[in-house]
């Protein structure tokens, strides 16, 4: 129910075999990955577990190209963190992902969506009553 942050330390950041990653810090935001088993428990998939290893080596420049991914990834600079007063919250640094725009215009979707609404109270309503009528058909009155 809460998230949990992994912190991986590098202590030497320019060891000239990789990338110099001095100055900044990848976020990546797993959050809507995996599968929940249950309520509490999230299950990383076998693709998921990738997308992560391969932006986290990516960054660290041992192969791939590393890119920000909104939604999901973001290299943020010191001093961007700074501007945020150093909470180092990752979804803070990568953002969300933009929502297409589907084409339909919002009063007609609106008009659309109260229209599903009103028939599915009147359904609520319907199968309220025949609880009511099937418990009173066993003696039991709401």
């Amino acid at each position: 129910m809460i998230p949990a942050y992994l912190w991986f330390i590098a202590r030497d950041k320019r060891n000239h075999k990789l990338r110099d990653r001095g100055g900044g810090i990848l976020f990546i935001d797993a959050r809507d990955m995996g599968v929940m088993l249950d309520r509490r428990h999230r299950e990383l998939t076998e693709d998921d577990i990738k997308k992560i290893s391969d932006t986290y080596h990516a960054f660290r420049g041992e192969g791939g190209i590393y890119e920000d991914i909104a939604g999901f990834c973001k290299a943020a600079s010191i001093e961007e963190i700074r501007k945020h007063y150093h909470i180092l919250t990752p979804g803070r640094y990568v953002g969300t992902v933009e929502d297409e725009d589907d084409g339909e215009i919002f009063e007609e979707k609106m008009k659309q969506l109260v229209s599903d609404l009103k028939g599915q109270i009147e359904e609520e309503n319907r199968l309220n009553e025949e609880i009511r009528k099937q418990l009173k058909n066993v003696r039991f009155e709401i």
